[in-house]
């Protein structure tokens, strides 16, 4: 089976930095159309500004995909531009610290409404989409953490929209399977991002501490998070859907408790 997504309509959220820059970006080398989206419009005319305003295969959208009328207006955007989508990328995810005990504190409510149900809504209305098109169906992946399956309770609200996200990704992969629509997900661990970036520069020793708590002994590189995308949007995959793809290093294997099971 080809890698290939030459030719293919993208929408990549989250597409102003990061994570979802970078998938975006790779779509675009690897010949795909590609619509970043993002609420940052500032950021995202800083990166693309210049490229989305010819007629290649680059363009961007700005809104608040909270919002209802963001999401109609961004596939109404994505099919003005290049009538049709094949791949929706739910790259926008938000992390907030949190304490779990403080009832004025609504970190949980923002996660689910910024990391769970933005990518929820936008998924059903690209793929209602995908089936008007009515032919190749179209593959939907999701960005979760390993955090889903792991507690630490100053990141419940974050752990919880990224559960909610894989439970999303099995229910609507069954949903669409009759379309011929796959829908998955990947699930990282620690990624050599512009935000990790950040932090190991204000905080150096914490890039020991990953590397000791992951097996293969490093920080992922945000290439690989973005080479796993493609082959999960491309034909390589294609009896792929309603899969968790863990890319955390054996990070998630470990037991933190140094003792025996019995």
């Amino acid at each position: 089976m080809s890698l290939s997504i030459q030719g293919k309509t993208a929408i990549v959220t989250g597409a102003a930095r990061g994570l979802g820059l970078a998938i975006a970006r790779h779509f675009v080398d690897k010949g795909a159309n590609v619509m970043f989206a993002d609420m940052d419009e500032s950021r995202l005319e800083v990166e693309i500004g210049d490229e989305a305003r010819t007629e290649g295969p680059v363009r961007m959208f700005a809104g608040d995909l909270r919002q209802k009328l963001a999401i109609t207006n961004l596939l109404s955007a994505t099919m003005d531009a290049f009538e049709r989508v094949d791949i929706l990328v739910n790259a926008s995810r938000q992390v907030v610290m949190s304490d779990p005990l403080c009832i004025e504190d609504d970190a949980v409510e923002v996660m689910l409404q910024q990391n769970l149900f933005t990518s929820l809504r936008l998924s059903q209305l690209a793929a209602k989409r995908m089936i008007a098109q009515g032919e190749g169906g179209g593959t939907i992946i999701n960005l979760s953490s390993i955090a889903a399956r792991q507690t630490r309770p100053e990141l419940l609200g974050y752990s919880v929209s990224c559960a909610a996200i894989e439970q999303m990704t099995r229910a609507m992969a069954l949903s669409l399977a009759p379309k011929g629509i796959r829908v998955n997900a990947v699930a990282f661990g620690s990624v050599m991002s512009a935000s990790l970036q950040g932090i190991l520069k204000d905080n150096p020793d914490y890039r020991g501490a990953i590397s000791e708590g992951t097996p293969l002994g490093r920080i992922a590189a945000a290439s690989e998070v973005v080479e796993t995308v493609q082959f999960l949007a491309s034909d390589a995959s294609a009896f792929m859907t309603g899969q968790i793809v863990t890319l955390d290093g054996g990070r998630s294997l470990l037991d933190v408790v140094p003792a025996p099971a019995h």
